[in-house]
C-alpha cells in the first residue's frame, strides 16, 4: 500500500494526554462478558485460564490498577529494595507511552473521520446515523488498541527477550477483547494485563514483566489483524502515515505491524574455506557482501546500484548435499564479522518454515509479515529462502496449495512494482535443490544465480576428506597414519577467485543440446562481437523457450553489469574503516567508479558478454528440462523395478 501523506505525531500534543494515559493504569473497571467467564482450553493453560475466568471475584464488575501491581512486583521480587527494578520501570515507562500515543491515534481518526461530528450529533441521529457512528466507534477502538500495542512493542524491542518461546508457552491467549468504545478497549485490555501479571506463573524476574509485556500486545495485534477486513471507515487509516517527532517510530495503516521488530536468528558460524568446492558460489557471495557492506546509511542508497552491481535477489542452486545450508552460514558469518568490525547494524532474517497457513489469508499475512522487515533502511539485511521450491512452488503445477500462492503473490509485489521498496541494503537469497519447480514470475525476479556444485576435483575430494580427518588427528596424534599427497598443500583449493573470470575461462560454447544448436547456427551467420548475434540469439532462444522473454534480456545484462563490478575492495578499507566505509555517499560513489575504471582496463566487454550469455542460457534451459527429465528417469526406475519383479515371479522368486 503506497501512503500518500505523512502527518507529524508532536510532543506537545502528547504531552496533553499522558495524564489521561496515567490515570488509566492507575484504575480500569471491567466487567467479564460470560464468553469470556466459560471459556475453557485443555492441557496446561486450564490453570491460568480458569484463573482469568474467575478474575471478578464473583462481581459483575471489578477494578484493577496496573500501576500498584507493578509495585507489588516490585516488593515481591526486591523487597530489599527502594527502586524499581530497571526493566520493571522501563515497561511501565512503555504501557504509559503506548497508551498516550493510542490516545492521540484515537483523537486524530475522531477528528480525520468525522466521528467527532457524530458524537456531538448523537442524540438526533437516525437510525443510519446511529450505525454509522457505532461503526467508526469500532474502528477507532481498534486502531488506537493497535496503536498502543505497536508503540509498546517498539519501545520493548531492544528490553524484551530474543527468545519469548518460554513466555509464550505460559501465555494462555486473551479471553476477550472489545471494541465497543476506546474506553471499553483500554479498559478491557489492561484488565486482563493486570491479571495476567498477577498470576504467581507468569513473573518470576524483572526481566519476566518485559517479556510478557511483549508477548500480551503481540496477541493483541494479532487479534486485530484478524478482525481488520470486519471494520468500515479505514480510509484515513490506510491512505496515511502518522510519524512519531524526533524518532523513528510511525504508524502506516495497519500494515507495518512488525518493521523494525525483527531480530536476527542465530545460526551457526562457518567460514568460507571450509566449503569444499563452490568456487562460483563462494566467489557471488564474497562480492555480495562487500556490496551490502557499501550501502550508505545517511543517503539511504548504495553506490553500487547506481554501478549496476547490486543483486535485491538472488540464487543459488544444485543438488542435495552440496553445501547450501553452510553457504547460508557462511555468508551470514562474513556479514556479521565484517559489520561488527564496522559497527553496523545487522539482521539475519531467514524465511520461517512455518510460512504457509491452513486458514485462507493466513500465508498472505504471514508473507507480509516476513517482507516488511526488508524495506526497513536501518540495517544491513541478508534474508535466505532455505528449500526455496516448498514456498514458491511453480503455481501452475497440479496441487499447489492456496497459500503458496499467496505466497508468490506477496514476493511478487514487494520484488516488483508498487510496494517494491529497495534502498540496496538488504537482499533475498532463493537456494534450491530443485530450481526447475520454482516459479516462472518468481525466478524472473532473480538477478543473479550461482551453481552450487560440491566438491568436483581431486583436489576438492582431498580437501573434503582431511576436514573431516583432521579433528580426529587433533583429538588423536598420529592415529591417523596415512600418506599425503605430494605436491598439494591441504585446503590450497579453497580460497576465493580473484575474478569470475577466472572461474568462467573455460566456458565456451553452451552445454545444453538445443542452447548449443541455436547458437552453432546463428553463430554461422553472425561473430559472437558482433550486436546482431545476440538479437537474433534470442530470437531464436525465444521460437524453442516461449517463457524466455525481455526479462531474461535484462537479467542477461544485470549479469554482465555485475561483471563490469567485479574487483575487490581495498583490503585496508576494512582495516582502516574511515578510509571508505564511514566516508559520505558520493565520496564513496566516486571512489568505486575509479577502481572500476581500472578493473574495466583489462576486461573484453564482447568476451564478458558471451560468457554470461553462455551461462544464463544454459541455466534457462537446464530448469527447463530438469523437471521432465526427472519424471522420465522415474518412469524408468519404475519401469525397471515392475521388470525385475515379473522376472521373479515367473521364476518362482
Amino acid at each position: 500500500m503506497q501512503h500518500n501523506s505523512t502527518f507529524p505525531i508532536k510532543q506537545n500534543e502528547l504531552d496533553m494526554l499522558r495524564d489521561e494515559a496515567t490515570s488509566y493504569l492507575k484504575s480500569v473497571q471491567w466487567e467479564q462478558s460470560q464468553r469470556a467467564k466459560n471459556r475453557e482450553n485443555g492441557g496446561k493453560d486450564d490453570s491460568i485460564l480458569l484463573y482469568l475466568s474467575r478474575a471478578n471475584n464473583g462481581n459483575s464488575t471489578d477494578s484493577v490498577s496496573v500501576s500498584k501491581t507493578v509495585l507489588e512486583l516490585k516488593r515481591r521480587l526486591l523487597p530489599e529494595s527502594v527502586a524499581i527494578p530497571l526493566h520493571l520501570n522501563e515497561t511501565l515507562y512503555a504501557l504509559q507511552e503506548g497508551i498516550t500515543l493510542g490516545l492521540w491515534i484515537r483523537d486524530s481518526y475522531y477528528d480525520a473521520s468525522g466521528l467527532s461530528g457524530l458524537s456531538e450529533r448523537k442524540s438526533a441521529l437516525d437510525n443510519s446515523g446511529k450505525r454509522e457512528y457505532e461503526s467508526k466507534m469500532q474502528t477507532a477502538t481498534a486502531f488506537m488498541l493497535f496503536s498502543i500495542a505497536y508503540k509498546i512493542l517498539h519501545e520493548l524491542r531492544d528490553i524484551a527477550s530474543e527468545d519469548l518461546s518460554v513466555m509464550k508457552q505460559k501465555f494462555a491467549g486473551l479471553p476477550e477483547v472489545s471494541l465497543l468504545s476506546p474506553m471499553k478497549g483500554i479498559s478491557c485490555c489492561l484488565f486482563y494485563y493486570d491479571k495476567y501479571l498477577s498470576h504467581p506463573e507468569i513473573v518470576g524476574s524483572d526481566k519476566d514483566v518485559a517479556d510478557f509485556t511483549s508477548v500480551y500486545f503481540e496477541a493483541l495485534i494479532s487479534e486485530i489483524q484478524q478482525r481488520k477486513a470486519t471494520l468500515e471507515y479505514t480510509e484515513t487509516i490506510v491512505d496515511r502515515t502518522y510519524k512519531l517527532e524526533n524518532s523513528d517510530f510511525a504508524v502506516s495503516g495497519w500494515e507495518n505491524v512488525f518493521a523494525g521488530a525483527a531480530k536476527s536468528v542465530e545460526f551457526n558460524k562457518i567460514q568460507f574455506e571450509q566449503i569444499v568446492g563452490n568456487r562460483d558460489a563462494k566467489h557471488f557471495a564474497r562480492r555480495l557482501t562487500e556490496r551490502l557492506l557499501s550501502y550508505d546509511f545517511v543517503a539511504k542508497k548504495n553506490p553500487f546500484q547506481e554501478l549496476g552491481g547490486f543483486m535485491p535477489v538472488f540464487m543459488g542452486y544444485g543438488i542435495p548435499g552440496t553445501g547450501k545450508s553452510m553457504l547460508i552460514a557462511a555468508i551470514a558469518t562474513r556479514l556479521k564479522a565484517h559489520c561488527d568490525a564496522l559497527e553496523l547494524p545487522f539482521l539475519f532474517h531467514p524465511m520461517p518454515d512455518t510460512l504457509i497457513s491452513t486458514f485462507q489469508g493466513g500465508s498472505a499475512e504471514k508473507m507480509v509479515e516476513w517482507m516488511k522487515p526488508l524495506q526497513d533502511p536501518t540495517k544491513l539485511i541478508f534474508a535466505p529462502i532455505d528449500d526455496a521450491e516448498n514456498n514458491l512452488q511453480e503455481r501452475t503445477a497440479q496441487g499447489v496449495s492456496a497459500g503458496v500462492k499467496e505466497v508468490i503473490g506477496v514476493f511478487l509485489r514487494y520484488t516488483e512494482g508498487a510496494y517494491a521498496v529497495n534502498y540496496g541494503n538488504s537482499s533475498i537469497g532463493l537456494f534450491t535443490n530443485l530450481p526447475e519447480m520454482l516459479d516462472k514470475a518468481v525466478i524472473s525476479r532473480v538477478q543473479g544465480r550461482f551453481k552450487i556444485d560440491g566438491a568436483r576435483t581431486e583436489h576438492d575430494f582431498l580437501d573434503q576428506d582431511y576436514l573431516w580427518w583432521n579433528k580426529i588427528e587433533k583429538t588423536l596424534p598420529s592415529f591417523v597414519n596415512m600418506q599425503d599427497p605430494s605436491g598439494y598443500k591441504y585446503l590450497a583449493d579453497q580460497g576465493l577467485a580473484k575474478n569470475m573470470g577466472d572461474i568462467l575461462k573455460s566456458v565456451e560454447k553452451p552445454s545444453e543440446e538445443r542452447v548449443l544448436a541455436i547458437y552453432d547456427r546463428v553463430e554461422a551467420k553472425h561473430k559472437a562481437n558482433e550486436h546482431a548475434f545476440y538479437a537474433q540469439l534470442y530470437l531464436d532462444m525465444q521460437k524453442v523457450f516461449p517463457f524466455f522473454s525481455s526479462r531474461d534480456v535484462r537479467n542477461i545484462q544485470s549479469a554482465i553489469s555485475l561483471r563490469l563490478t567485479d574487483f575487490d575492495l581495498e583490503e585496508d578499507w576494512f582495516n582502516t574503516p574511515e578510509k571508505y566505509f564511514k566516508k559520505d555517499y558520493e565520496t564513496k560513489f566516486n571512489m568505486l567508479q575509479e577502481l572500476m575504471r581500472s578493473n574495466m582496463k583489462g576486461l573484453n566487454f564482447s568476451e564478458i558478454r558471451r560468457q554470461e550469455v553462455v551461462r544464463y542460457l544454459d541455466n534457462v534451459a537446464t530448469i527447463a528440462d530438469t523437471d521432465f527429465k526427472r519424471k522420465v528417469d522415474q518412469r524408468i526406475d519404475q519401469m525397471d523395478v515392475e521388470l525385475e519383479a515379473r522376472k521373479k515371479f515367473e521364476n518362482g522368486r
